[in-house]
């Protein structure tokens, strides 16, 4: 009697051997719970075997098999989407004409998903002015200081009008591309260079980089204040009536807050439209927009252009969301 009892204690203390979970041989699965991450949890018994879908056991006969009825719970990560291969694919619906290129980024503000399309550096035209204004602003909050009232002047007419005589005088006073630079490395951009001397216009840089700044304007990890971002956006609500397009294209009636920049090149007569800001979308999503564009003829071409990026760049996420394809039916043409 002793050594039966012994035998099946041995028994019991030995390890039991089961083989590695097996996502295609579970014999029942429900799902409870997801994370942020895609990873789903469900409810399974794996079996010692590989068993097939058509060939699994019924739920109850799971649970009997368990003895308990309890059933593990084994993480399974869903498929990741790759966005940039979704904006990519949106884009084939935007076809530039001629001597233009087209580039746009897009994030979701709700999911933190973002993607780029095209890697080209741009004039940054007038968008600069955002940056201009979000230097100006880091600065003063190093110093500890607040804006004056001919910087806030200077500030909201460079904005809401894009003056270009505001824009200048703020660029002497951040220090031109000296002062633009070093805050663009505190805000964390990598292919932005300013202008040669007064040329702020002609700074170069990537829809990736206005991507990350535009984060910087509405995001919450960002180093400006929130009373600094704020400031941004409200004037970038107030853009003023005739230079309300770009971006807004994506965007559900009035809800945007944008800024443009328009230049045509001396040398080539071709056009430089550019368009940055945050749209909320039919979806009910916010999503931050930059699309960068050259070589219109004409700068009602550059703008259909970018509208035509913009709403197929928030057509992708949007409808990938809603478990779609992601396709776009805008049109670069006037």
């Amino acid at each position: 009697m002793e050594s039966s009892r012994a035998a099946r204690r041995a028994h019991r203390a030995r390890p039991s051997r089961r083989r590695p979970f097996v996502c295609t041989a579970l014999a029942t699965v429900a799902v409870v719970g997801a994370t942020a991450a895609g990873t789903v949890y469900v409810k399974a018994r794996a079996h010692s075997g590989v068993v097939s879908s058509a060939t699994a056991p019924s739920a109850s006969a799971s649970a009997s098999a368990s003895g308990s009825g309890e059933a593990s719970v084994e993480p399974v990560t869903q498929p990741t989407v790759d966005y940039d291969a979704l904006l990519a694919e949106a884009m084939k619906a935007v076809t530039p004409a001629g001597d233009q290129k087209v580039s746009v980024a897009v994030l979701d503000v709700d999911s933190g998903e973002s993607a780029t399309y095209g890697g080209t550096a741009f004039d940054t035209a007038s968008i600069v002015k955002v940056d201009i204004l979000a230097t100006l602003l880091l600065q003063a909050q190093d110093a500890g200081r607040q804006l004056t009232a001919t910087e806030k002047s200077y500030a909201t007419t460079m904005i809401e009008n894009s003056d270009n005589d505001s824009a200048s005088a703020l660029w002497r006073i951040i220090g031109k591309a000296g002062g633009l630079d070093a805050a663009n490395k505190t805000f964390g951009l990598t292919g932005t260079a300013g202008g040669d001397d007064m040329l702020w216009g002609l700074t170069q840089t990537t829809a990736a980089d206005q991507l990350a700044l535009l984060q910087q304007v509405f995001g919450d990890d960002s180093k400006l204040s929130s009373a600094s971002k704020s400031y941004i956006q409200g004037l970038m609500g107030q853009i003023e009536a005739d230079q309300q397009w770009g971006v807004s294209a994506a965007a559900d009636g009035s809800k945007w807050k944008l800024k443009n920049g328009w230049l045509a090149r001396s040398a080539t007569g071709l056009w430089d439209v550019n368009s940055v800001g945050r749209v909320t979308a039919n979806d009910g999503h916010e999503y931050l927009v930059a699309v960068l564009s050259k070589g219109s003829t004409t700068q009602g071409k550059g703008i259909s252009l970018i509208e035509a990026a913009a709403k197929a760049g928030v057509a992708a996420f949007a409808e990938s969301g809603n478990g779609s394809s992601a396709s776009a039916s805008a049109s670069a043409t006037d």
